[in-house]
C-alpha cells in the first residue's frame, strides 16, 4: 500500500535532474554558438536591454568568457522611453562585468532627421531600426548577438540561428539558408551583417528556470506589484505620462507583473501575484499565451506585425 507514496520522492527527484540536465545543454548551446560567433566574425556585439532575455544571454557569455574578458561590446539602443528600473540593472551588470557599453538613441536620430514620428505622441519602438543600422554603419558591426527566441512570435520561429541581413539590415525569410549539424552560414558580402540568436531554442519556462538556478537580478518589474492600469484591447496597459488614461476608461490598482519589458508606449502587465521566480515558474506552466502575445501592442496591430518590422532590420 505505500510502494506508490515512497516512489514519489524518487520520482520528483528524477524530474528535477532531468530539468537540470536540459538547462545544461541549452547552456552548452548557447556557450558554443558565443564561441562560434567570436571566431567567426571580426566586429560582434551583444544587444543587451538589460531584460530577462539579455540577462540570461550575458550570463552564458561570462560564463564562456569570463568575467572583464568579453571579446564584443555591449550595444543598447534606448527609444528615451524605457523603465528606469531596467536601465539601472543594465548599467549595473555591464560594470560588473567590465563590459563595454554604448548606447545609441532614437532620440539622436530624430534630431539628425532620420526619424520623423506621425505625432508627437507615437511609439518610437519601431523606429529603433533606424538608429541600429545607424549604429551598425558608425562602428561597422558585422555581427549583432540578440535575446530573441522562437517561442516569442511566430516571424521569430521563422529565423536561423545566424540570421543574414542584407546591405540594408533587411531580413528575407526565403533567403536563410538550413543549418544543418551545427553548419552555420556566415558568408557576407560588404556592407552586409548578421543577426545571431545563441538561446533560440530557449522557451520562457527554461529561462526562469534558468533565472532561478542562477539566481540573476532582475528588474523589480518582472514580479508582482501594484500598478494603475486601464483595460484596453484585451491588455493591460499601465497609466503612465506617456500612456495616459483614454476618455471613459477607468484606472485601476492591480497587482501585476511584466512578461517581457521594453518600451513604455508599448509594453503591458499581466496580472499576478507571483514575487518569486519559482513562483512565475509555475504560472508560465499554465500560460496559454505567448509572452508578446500577451503584453505587446505593437504586435496586436496585425498578424504580419513583428515579419514587416523585422523585414525592415528590427530586432
Amino acid at each position: 500500500m505505500n510502494a506508490p507514496i515512497e516512489k514519489l520522492p524518487l520520482r520528483a527527484a528524477a524530474t528535477a535532474a532531468l530539468s537540470q540536465h536540459h538547462l545544461d545543454a541549452l547552456e552548452e548551446e548557447t556557450i558554443y554558438l558565443l564561441r562560434e560567433v567570436t571566431a567567426a566574425f571580426e566586429r560582434p556585439a551583444l544587444l543587451f536591454s538589460g531584460g530577462k532575455d539579455s540577462l540570461v544571454l550575458l550570463r552564458c557569455a561570462e560564463k564562456a568568457f569570463g568575467r572583464g574578458r568579453l571579446p564584443w561590446p555591449l550595444l543598447m539602443i534606448d527609444t528615451g522611453h524605457n523603465y528606469p528600473e531596467v536601465l539601472a540593472v543594465r548599467d549595473a551588470r555591464a560594470a560588473e562585468l567590465g563590459a563595454r557599453l554604448i548606447v545609441r538613441s532614437v532620440e539622436d536620430s530624430m534630431a539628425r532627421g532620420t526619424v520623423r514620428l506621425a505625432r508627437p505622441d507615437e511609439s518610437r519602438n519601431a523606429h529603433q531600426s533606424v538608429t541600429l543600422l545607424e549604429a551598425i554603419e558608425e562602428f561597422r558591426f558585422d555581427a549583432l548577438i540578440g535575446g530573441a527566441r522562437r517561442d516569442e512570435e511566430k516571424a521569430r520561429a521563422k529565423e536561423r540561428i545566424f540570421s543574414h541581413r542584407d546591405s540594408f539590415g533587411q531580413w528575407d525569410p526565403k533567403a536563410q539558408r538550413p543549418e544543418l549539424w551545427t553548419l552555420f552560414n556566415t558568408r557576407l558580402h560588404p556592407g552586409e551583417h548578421f543577426r545571431v540568436f545563441p538561446i533560440s531554442n530557449w522557451t520562457e519556462l527554461d529561462v526562469w528556470q534558468y533565472i532561478a538556478r542562477e539566481g540573476i537580478t532582475l528588474p523589480s518589474l518582472y514580479y508582482s506589484h501594484r500598478r494603475p492600469v486601464v483595460e484596453r484591447r484585451g491588455l493591460l496597459v499601465p497609466v503612465t505620462p506617456l500612456t495616459p488614461p483614454r476618455p471613459g476608461e477607468i484606472v485601476e490598482e492591480r497587482a501585476v507583473r511584466f512578461r517581457t519589458v521594453g518600451d513604455i508606449t508599448c509594453t503591458c502587465p499581466v496580472e499576478s501575484q507571483a514575487r518569486t521566480p519559482e513562483e512565475i515558474i509555475a504560472e508560465t506552466l499554465e500560460a496559454e499565451v505567448s509572452e508578446r502575445g500577451a503584453t505587446r501592442m505593437d504586435d496586436q496591430t496585425s498578424e504580419a506585425s513583428m515579419e514587416r518590422r523585422k523585414k525592415d532590420g528590427y530586432f
